[in-house]
């Protein structure tokens, strides 16, 4: 079962909320974290940070720039679960405790996240 939306935002929020200072309450989906939220880069680029360390995921630069709102990460996320089951399971047992997963955990997520960012560019050749 993949993780809900809900899950994945209030993990968000916590990560937004230690960075920035943004009350949790106020994240939602369709938020801009420019335009809505008034989050600058170098913040945005501490919680794609955080976000990679919660869930153990690697977001590529050229991804990071497209994701514009709070519901693109979730998104990403949740693509991630399903293009892998390995990162699914990792991820539900990131958000079940909390996102204090041991780094050998991590680090199978972010090599299988590394394998799926191969398979996409040698199918893109």
């Amino acid at each position: 079962m993949p993780t809900s939306e809900a899950e994945i935002i209030a993990g968000i929020a916590d990560i937004i909320e230690e960075v920035t200072g943004i009350e949790p309450s106020e994240i939602t989906p369709e938020k801009s974290f420019i335009d809505d939220l008034d989050i600058d880069s170098l913040s945005m680029v501490e919680i794609a940070v955080q976000t990679e360390d919660k869930y153990g995921v690697t977001i590529p630069d050229e991804d990071l720039t497209s994701l514009r709102t709070v519901g693109d990460v979730v998104a990403y996320i949740q693509k991630l679960e399903e293009e892998n089951p390995e990162v699914a399971e990792k991820i539900r047992a990131s958000v079940a405790d909390g996102g204090k997963d041991s780094e050998e955990a991590k680090e199978a997520i972010r090599q299988a996240a590394a394998e799926i960012e191969a398979k996409k560019a040698a199918e893109a050749k």
